[in-house]
């Protein structure tokens, strides 16, 4: 891996200058089954269409490094998966040897079921190790899976059929949430009838609690159902394909604000040595630490950093069926980091803040020894700065807010504890990882240059290893998503600013500016004094409609376990706190208090759907939302709202 320096700046600098010599380096520490000829396989025009490559020559097998490398190491014995299930108490461990004949065996059972080389394969499972499983397998033999998360609805799930075309469906007979069971094979029974017809075999992964099996669906039809065990008892191991560095590894899909989802497409190469290089340079984990990622296998946190990167870098990896509260308190997490004695636990900041409404004094938290914890990891919406206090005077580590999207695979800024552990800025997610250019441009293209003014983040091109290889089956819309904006450039859709230490402040996406009779204000800024109130526990602000001012501020917030506080009085207090932080231009004067906020299944609020709802707008829930119902409360809340208070 990289050697000296080992300073942040150093490293990072290097890694712009010397794109080639800096990941030719970092490939050393995937086994390569022929050695990439060059790292960076580019020329101009191939950076500006984003189409240039990395480790262009190589080839190698992303399931053979996860698994077979270690075991032939020597450390087959070592605890490869910890599957723990909040919601029926299951807790399997499976070694390396273990993990990697459960692999070889289900990659033998896809086979004889006709899946090779550059197949699809849908794997709609819940949180269980038959996930992990049947996405190592695929990698095994070079097809190419495409994960959605258990229980999206049948309409989302044909639209993914229909888009990637596979020829095998993995499933199983449902998942649990608490409170319900979600039957899956119903959900794909229908998603086969709304779709074209690529199917040919669904094979169904039985579960004790659950009813449904695939015998209920075997029968005349062209797609034929079979049992998840009677095949991979029955298949012969198959042994790891040599693949290019470029031949895509998945496709997931991410929504986008219109039309159908877009496809995301990951290489192998590229990818295993960014994950790889990431784990002990971003989180300093490494071979037989333990390392959990709470999020699910159906969304990018799922794949790069459950199954992925800490089995690349030869750690144990936790996949738990639960909550962070409700299954049963909000001490689960707790639980499983004693349990397990966790080293990096890596999650969501919305379920740190579910966890601080419910226990804001770590009542659960002294049940349980979190000792082993030597850093928390949040991504996938913008901690604020209260939640991050919190768990830093709770958990006693460091607590790293990093910033990355679906697209890249991995964090584009952090704080690299393996490199150089920063000093810290709640709001901030540090500073850009080595391999990222990142510039803030006005709507323009032109670089702002004043210290702490917001705009627009981009990318310059080309993009490190583990970002995007294109949209499946869409060059055009790549392109029109991604690059069109910036020539030159990727834009993220977010923005932000630096500050005088270079340190990147992601205030939310572009479209959260909202814009108060000409005066541009972040979303971000004022959620961040909203939070300041000791009474709320998290909260959304976005620009609603307003005939005279084209837009203004209204706030959502929900308040703290416990919190009694007069809701005007609280109304009244919080806007004298933007008032008093931001000032009159931001004509704060709604608040509307919630008991929750609607949220998709991954944590991150609602906030188009919000806005829509309060504008009078039609809508339609989002097949991503947990809880449905919350929308109908928002509703009432909304039309019930007293007089906006006058600042």
């Amino acid at each position: 891996m990289i050697d000296e320096p080992r300073s942040y700046r150093e490293t990072w600098q290097r890694s712009i200058d010397s794109p080639e010599s800096f990941w030719r380096e970092a490939a050393q520490g995937i086994d390569w089954f022929v050695p990439p000829r060059t790292a960076l396989d580019a020329t101009p025009a191939s950076v500006a269409a984003g189409t240039a490559r990395w480790f262009a020559g190589g080839e190698l097998n992303t399931s053979y490094n996860a698994l077979d490398r270690h075991v032939l190491a020597g450390r087959g014995n070592q605890t490869a998966l910890i599957y723990d299930s909040a919601m029926t108490g299951t807790k399997v461990s499976l070694s390396y040897l273990q993990l990697l004949s459960r692999v070889a065996k289900f990659a033998g059972a896809l086979r004889a079921n006709g899946v090779g080389k550059g197949d699809r394969v849908i794997i709609y499972l819940p949180m269980i190790p038959e996930a992990v499983v049947a996405m190592l397998a695929c990698a095994r033999i070079g097809a190419i899976h495409s994960v959605v998360f258990g229980g999206f609805a049948a309409t989302e799930l044909a639209v993914r059929i229909d888009d990637a075309r596979p020829s095998v469906i993995v499933t199983s007979s449902g998942g649990l949430e608490p409170g319900r069971v979600v039957e899956y094979l119903p959900l794909v029974h229908k998603a086969l009838t709304l779709s074209a017809g690529s199917v040919r075999t669904v094979i169904v992964r039985d579960r004790d609690s659950i009813p449904g099996s695939a015998a209920d669906f075997s029968g005349p039809g062209e797609t034929v159902w079979l049992d998840w065990a009677a095949e991979e008892d029955a298949a012969a191991p198959a042994d790891p394909v040599s693949l290019r560095s470029e031949d895509p590894l998945y496709i997931l899909y991410t929504s986008g604000t219109t039309g159908n989802p877009k496809g995301i497409v990951r290489d192998n190469g590229g990818h295993a040595v960014a994950l790889a290089w990431s784990m002990s340079n971003i989180y300093n984990v490494h071979a037989g630490d333990v390392y959990w990622a709470a999020s699910d296998v159906g969304w990018v946190v799922g794949h790069s950093y459950i199954v992925y990167a800490p089995l690349l870098a030869g750690a144990t990896t936790v996949i738990y069926e639960g909550k962070p509260i409700g299954t049963p308190d909000a001490g689960a997490f707790w639980r499983v980091v004693n349990e397990y004695k966790v080293q990096v636990l890596f999650t969501a900041p919305t379920a740190i803040r579910a966890i601080r409404r419910v226990d804001p004094e770590f009542l659960e938290l002294k049940n349980y020894d979190v000792s082993s914890l030597t850093a928390l990891f949040l991504a996938g919406e913008r901690l604020d700065p209260e939640t991050f206090h919190w768990a830093n005077d709770g958990l006693h580590c460091p607590v790293v807010d990093h910033w990355w999207q679906t697209e890249t695979g991995w964090a584009i800024a952090a704080n690299p504890l393996g490199i150089e552990a920063l000093p810290t800025k709640p709001g901030s997610a540090t500073v850009p990882v080595p391999g990222y250019a990142i510039e803030i441009l006005d709507s323009k293209g032109r670089p702002v240059t004043k210290v702490g003014k917001d705009g627009n983040i981009a990318i310059r091109l080309p993009l490190p290893p583990g970002a995007l290889l294109g949209v499946w089956g869409s060059e055009e819309r790549f392109a029109s998503a991604y690059l069109s904006a910036f020539p030159g450039y990727y834009a993220t859709g977010d923005s932000g600013h630096f500050d005088e230490d270079g340190y990147l402040f992601v205030m939310g996406r572009t479209d959260d500016v909202i814009n108060v009779a000409g005066h541009r204000l972040s979303t971000g800024s004022l959620e961040e004094v909203l939070t300041l109130h000791p009474s709320v526990a998290e909260c959304a602000v976005l620009g609603v409609h307003d005939a005279l001012k084209g837009q203004r501020a209204a706030g959502f917030v929900t308040l703290k376990a416990g919190e009694t506080i007069d809701h005007d009085r609280l109304a009244t207090e919080l806007v004298n706190l933007v008032r008093e932080h931001v000032g009159p231009v931001a004509a704060f004067r709604d608040v509307t208090i919630l008991e929750r906020l609607p949220k998709t299944r991954s944590g991150k609020i609602l906030r188009k759907t919000i806005r829509q709802i309060v504008d009078g707008e039609p809508y339609t829930v989002p097949p991503t939302i947990e809880d449905p119902t919350v929308l109908d409360a928002l509703r009432l809340a909304v039309h019930a709202a007293a007089p906006q208070v006058q600042p």
